[in-house]
């Protein structure tokens, strides 16, 4: 099997394991509106959802990893391009691989934890009203930290960045129609937008351009890259 079948293959099984993924985990345990919600709350919703909850976190945080193999088979499959935009695009979706893995991974290793440590605070004493703040700003940092800073904004930059790349690249290799290349190249530098949601004056509540923009974007770049799957395999 070639190499370029099967990122033809990833490209469509990326986003449609993505999407089921984060569909199951808004049908569940409500994200990513839940975030909006008191860490407390979120906990208890998070322990109520037991062991199937942590695996689908596992799931959707394997998703982000299958975005590595994916970003070097489309670079194979890219051969006829300038070949440092195949090294950048290939480096930069090794990148987005990573950083959208640790933002997710925090979900079925550190919060089980948290959730379990903030249910046994719960006797009323002072020792366990201090280990419940403990626990929320634990959350909350690593929300900030790892949610944020990382999986978000590192995420959407260097997914942004790679669909660029990938764009570039498609146009000049011309293993695809050329708009597919064009579409690439403008959700791109959309996705790379979007990062900016809670930078600078925008870090307490959000950008809400971004906001508005991000789940359209994400559900155009899912189309794009199952579009550029099937052009492949044509």
């Amino acid at each position: 099997m070639s190499a370029t079948v099967v990122a033809a293959v990833l490209l469509i099984a990326l986003p449609i394991g993505f999407n089921v993924a984060f569909a199951a985990l808004a049908s569940t345990f409500d994200y990513p509106d839940v975030l909006r919600r008191p860490t407390g709350e979120v906990l208890a919703m998070f322990r109520e959802g037991g062991s199937r909850l942590v695996t689908l976190w596992w799931g959707f945080a394997m998703t982000a990893v299958l975005l590595a193999p994916l970003a070097v088979l489309a670079s194979a499959a890219l051969a006829g391009a300038d070949p440092t935009v195949l090294s950048l695009a290939t480096t930069v979706g090794v990148l987005a691989a990573v950083v959208q893995f640790l933002g997710l991974v925090r979900w079925p290793f550190l919060v089980p934890y948290l959730s379990r440590a903030v249910s046994e605070a719960d006797d009323g004493t002072p020792a366990g009203v201090a280990r419940q703040e403990a626990v929320e700003i634990v959350f909350q940092s690593f929300n900030r930290y790892l949610g944020v800073a990382v999986g978000e904004h590192l995420g959407y930059l260097f997914t942004g960045t790679w669909s660029v790349l990938v764009g570039v690249a498609s146009l000049q290799a011309g293993a695809v129609p050329a708009w597919i290349g064009v579409v690439g190249i403008v959700i791109g530098a959309l996705l790379a937008l979007c990062s900016l949601e809670f930078v600078g004056p925008f870090e307490r509540e959000g950008w809400s351009l971004a906001a508005t923009l991000t789940p359209i974007v994400y559900i155009a770049w899912s189309l794009w890259l199952v579009t550029t799957g099937v052009a492949l395999l044509l």
